[in-house]
């Protein structure tokens, strides 16, 4: 494991299995805290690759945005 900067990670590299799965190195379990039965949830663009995000970090974003939706519905005073 490198890290390039504070918070900021090369693990090195994995292999793809023949079923498709690969095994998340130790070091990044332990940073990120996943572990057995966790959701994670894999995002891609063609251009800069794959992300893996535990599901639960990204639940808690959106319901922050839509909380934050919420409230500029109710300063704007909009009813749709």
């Amino acid at each position: 494991m490198v890290e390039l900067k504070k918070g900021k990670y090369i693990f090195g590299t994995v292999k793809v299995g023949e079923r498709g799965q690969i095994v998340i190195p130790k070091e990044a379990r332990e940073i990120f805290d996943i572990g057995p039965g966790d959701e994670l949830l894999v995002l891609g663009d063609v251009d800069q690759g794959i992300a893996i995000v535990k599901a639960d970090l990204m639940k808690k974003i959106a319901l922050e945005i839509l909380e934050g939706a919420s409230k500029i519905k109710d300063v704007l005073g909009n009813d749709d």
